[in-house]
């Protein structure tokens, strides 16, 4: 058991902060709003990291040519957190657990639709369970009784996973010569550098000056630990232990944030929602079987 705790605790503990990262940008939601959290978990995770290469000496070079597949990745990757979090200030943090966690279907999908890539029926087969299981969350059983307007939460979650797919399809055909620590680095620096202008004005400002302890120790938690600690934490795994084992474990976010949003965001969690949830893992593990 010692060993299996020393092999796999890097994964797990990246995703427990992750899974907890929807309460806590639930709280700052109170205060400031989405593209503010953005810019502050970008700042302190910018200098988390930069701090974390300096200790390990990692060499800070920059390819021209590099940073134009960074540009493009941040610029996705700011949109992608902006639709996410606006979604996450209407719905609650355990349907944005649940819901993200169908991202893996919409990469599969875009991967089928613009690479050729192979499916089988057994993947098809999970699409339409995972599917079945979103809808099935969203509607909370009445599948008829889902609007845009009622429901704008959830549909914006659901269209975040779409934009984390097109991330991760265009990171797989992107070619980075930096260290995956670095990369991070230079992605968060280009990150904050696109949504500072939307962020500095009066208003924003002035809520970032009013902000209470429990906001602060959210959005430090936000930047910190799951902006900074998790991304290195998760490389590290990366680089130790095979991908399909370490991916694993991000089967068990959904679980944290269910969890995490009971005991401390106080959410009610119904039978209906534990059972739509487990739906879309299932029909998640199906797409990510072995084609």
């Amino acid at each position: 058991m010692r060993k299996i705790f020393f092999k796999f605790w890097r994964p797990l503990l990246a995703v427990i902060f992750w899974g907890n990262s929807f309460i806590a940008t639930k709280i700052a939601l109170n205060e400031i709003n989405p593209k503010t959290i953005i810019a502050l978990r970008l700042i302190i995770a910018v200098f988390f990291l930069i701090t974390a290469a300096i200790i390990s000496k990692k060499e800070f070079k920059i390819s021209l040519k590099n940073q134009a597949g960074i540009l493009i990745l941040a610029l996705i990757a700011v949109i992608h957190l902006w639709i996410q979090i606006t979604g996450l200030k209407y719905t609650t943090a355990v349907n944005t657990g649940w819901l993200i966690g169908i991202s893996p279907v919409f990469i599969a999908l875009l991967g089928f639709i613009f690479f050729k890539e192979k499916m089988t029926l057994i993947n098809v087969s999970g699409m339409f369970i995972a599917f079945f299981g979103l809808f099935l969350l969203i509607g909370k059983g009445n599948f008829l009784g889902i609007g845009f307007i009622s429901h704008k939460g959830d549909l914006l979650v659901v269209a975040s996973t779409v934009t984390w797919a097109v991330y991760s399809i265009v990171n797989k055909k992107i070619s980075l010569n930096y260290s995956p620590m670095m990369t991070i680095l230079y992605l968060f620096i280009t990150m904050a550098v696109i949504i500072l202008p939307f962020a500095i004005n009066s208003g924003d400002i002035n809520a970032v000056i009013h902000l209470s302890f429990r906001a602060w120790i959210a959005v430090l938690f936000l930047g910190i630990f799951c902006s900074g600690v998790a991304y290195v934490l998760w490389s590290h795994s990366l680089s130790e232990l095979n991908a399909s084992k370490v991916g694993v474990f991000l089967y068990v976010e959904p679980f944290v944030t269910v969890f995490s949003s009971w005991l401390i965001l106080s959410e009610v969690i119904t039978l209906i929602t534990i059972l739509s949830g487990l739906i879309i893992i299932s029909g998640v593990i199906l797409v990510n079987r072995s084609k």
